[in-house]
């Protein structure tokens, strides 16, 4: 009986003889290695949970027969087991890349905490949390597409100033075309007088 309150005693203390309530869950102590006393205090609670005393029982006829031979395979029993679950969380924790996610998690927090302004946290009511979740986006669509429209505004109006000018020219160049088409005509009048006035009979 002393063994097994020795046993339970060593699984509230958890890992290196520390209660498990007293290692602090702040960002601290990163999380792979909470992660790893996590599973230490298991393994060392499952150990007392299926204490000797209890196997003992399991296997009372063949313990009164050999104490010591059963006391050898309930630790290399323990051994095992032990061996096997931190085998299994390995494999675990490369599969799912484990170390990488929660290194990834401790500097997202460490940020948030540089950043010095709260989270966003939901009010409760859909409407709300979505209106301040979009109305910002929505904003910033509406001042790009506004600058954009203000920026397409300002090239055609330079467009419009190009065309009128063009047409001025036009009108000029026509008005320089009458103009001396007139006097051609106006030559060419007195030029036909001229020499009517030269064919004349005498």
């Amino acid at each position: 009986m002393a063994e097994v309150s020795q046993d339970s005693e060593a699984a509230e203390r958890g890992p290196e003889g520390s209660s498990p309530e007293a290692v602090p869950g702040d960002a601290t102590i990163p999380r792979v290695k909470l992660l790893d006393a996590i599973v230490d205090t298991f393994l060392q609670k499952l150990v007392a949970d299926r204490s000797y005393e209890r196997f003992t029982t399991c296997y009372k006829h063949f313990y009164q027969l050999n104490p010591e031979v059963t006391q050898r395979i309930y630790d290399k029993f323990v051994a095992q087991l032990q061996t096997s679950i931190r085998e299994e969380i390995s494999e675990i924790k490369e599969e799912g890349n484990l170390e990488a996610v929660l290194n990834s998690l401790d500097k997202i927090i460490e940020e948030g905490r540089e950043r010095g302004e709260p989270a966003w946290r939901p009010s409760g009511i859909p409407e709300k949390d979505l209106c301040s979740v979009m109305a910002p986006y929505f904003l910033k669509q509406q001042d790009t597409l506004c600058h954009q429209v203000r920026k397409q505004e300002a090239k055609n109006q330079e467009l419009a100033d190009a065309v009128l000018a063009g047409r001025r020219q036009v009108e000029e160049l026509q008005q320089q075309v009458r103009a001396l088409q007139q006097t051609w005509q106006a030559l060419h009048r007195e030029q036909r007088e001229l020499l009517s006035v030269l064919r004349a009979p005498e």
